[in-house]
């Protein structure tokens, strides 16, 4: 894997909101260029590991970015740059 690509996970339990966050999270890296590996987590116990309580919720490379909102392409295209 290429070291510079960024790991984004979407943690949530394949709700609406957690679809449409990986929908927005999959355009702002096409309107930026970027790669990113993009994991979907939605056990339960694995998303209480980053300590969140409401999903969905943006993990870049391991650090929570975003919780508990459906993010703007804007919000994503901050925490990748």
């Amino acid at each position: 894997m290429n070291p510079e690509m960024k790991t984004i996970k979407i943690l949530g339990t394949g709700c609406p909101k957690c679809k449409q966050t990986e929908a927005v999270v999959k355009e702002a890296l096409a309107q930026s260029g970027q790669q990113a590996e993009i994991i979907k987590v939605e056990d339960i116990q694995k998303i209480m590991e980053y300590n969140v309580m409401s999903t969905p919720a943006v993990v870049v490379d391991e650090v929570v970015k975003i919780k508990g909102r459906v993010p703007s392409i804007s919000d994503i295209l901050a925490v990748i740059a």
